[in-house]
């Protein structure tokens, strides 16, 4: 069984999110294979993506691809975009309606599997705080975004979360998308075009 079967068949949160508000089984929503060069790290699928089978199809991911500048096609395209999550599954909703975070055990088990089944990255978008976290060992998220120019250099976008809930952030950081945006854009169509994103 490759990687990407072994962890569409993964159970290990079912007791757990059986526990949750929602009640819901697991359903890994797995979208990567070697030979990406980018490599967008997200948080963890909500309920439309779990519902779907398919990352970002929801609002968030409207927004994420106009940020990156890529249409619908060239970002589900497996052959040059992983897409992994911090974890694979909708963790939930909590009894009062809000998202549950992604279970730490998911990316303890899978995470650095996964990376090394990625040797072809040239370019990590890192999206939201559970993933800036991950990969930059940095706690507070506009500390991470705003010294984005410090990270370019290495291949590294971090990026806040597209969620509607960051729309009162971006519009108080102008510099979001009158300066790392372009840039991040410029990044992302030298490595689709295989070109150094330098």
């Amino acid at each position: 069984m490759d990687l990407a079967s072994e962890i569409r068949s993964c159970r290990l949160c079912a007791t757990h999110f059986a526990a949750t508000h929602t009640a819901h089984q697991p359903r890994p929503v797995v979208w990567f294979q070697p030979g990406a060069r980018l490599l967008i790290a997200g948080q963890a699928p909500g309920a439309r993506v779990h519902e779907s089978g398919q990352p970002f199809t929801d609002p968030s991911g409207d927004r994420l691809r106009d940020w990156t500048g890529l249409d619908e096609a060239e970002f589900y395209d497996r052959t040059r975009v992983a897409i992994v999550p911090m974890a694979f599954c909708f963790p939930g909703y909590d009894a009062k309606g809000a998202d549950l975070p992604p279970p730490a055990i998911c990316a303890r088990t899978w995470r650095a599997e996964v990376m090394a089944a990625l040797p072809d990255l040239r370019l990590t978008l890192l999206v939201g705080g559970y993933a800036i976290r991950w990969h930059l060992g940095a706690r507070d998220v506009t500390s991470a975004v705003a010294n984005w120019r410090s990270f370019a250099p290495r291949g590294i976008f971090p990026l806040p979360h597209p969620s509607w809930r960051n729309t009162a952030w971006i519009k108080r950081n102008p510099w979001f998308a009158d300066d790392l945006v372009p840039a991040l854009r410029d990044a992302i169509r030298k490595v689709m075009a295989n070109a150094d994103p330098a």
